[in-house]
């Protein structure tokens, strides 16, 4: 079976820490490629430390230095929803695990579909929000495989 590369956005919270541990307990079948938190800079850190994804993006601008110093490698930091949206589309990704509470992963999960990324979805707020366009979008770059609805934290990556 062939290892997914994902991204994980929402990595400090409840679902992206139990994505974290279940790439840590099948490594031949899953490498985290890139981590994303709103503003939690040090628990990103951490949990970069831990798997040394390539790519690291820190919403809120203005913790970027404390991000940089908790770090004990040198990932490619990007910041801001620009940022989000760039890790999100990552060249290397297969999946997108969107584990970011409320309206805040629209607009990665929308470029991630369109960089034609598999997407994992954690909550229901994209999909009552922006349903069918994402429908939509996900149909024109790959099949409709594209949605899987999260409901199980360790069973939602494969």
């Amino acid at each position: 079976m062939k290892r997914k590369r994902v991204v994980v956005l929402g990595a400090t919270g409840s679902i992206g820490e139990s994505a974290l541990k279940v790439a840590r307990d099948i490594p031949e079948r899953m490498e985290i490629v890139g981590l994303a938190a709103n503003s939690n800079a040090e628990k990103l850190a951490a949990a970069a430390n831990k798997v040394r994804p390539e790519s690291v993006c820190l919403v809120d601008e203005s913790k970027i230095d404390i991000l940089r110093k908790a770090l004990d490698y040198e990932p490619r930091i990007l910041c801001g929803e620009v940022g989000l949206r760039e890790i999100a589309c990552l060249t290397n990704a297969d999946m997108v695990l969107v584990a970011i509470v409320g309206t805040g992963g629209l607009r990665p999960a929308l470029a991630a579909i369109e960089a034609g990324k598999d997407l994992a979805v954690a909550s229901k707020e994209i999909l009552v929000m922006a349903g069918a366009c994402c429908r939509s979008t996900a149909n024109t770059t790959r099949f409709f495989n594209a949605w899987t609805v999260v409901h199980q934290k360790s069973a939602a990556l494969f």
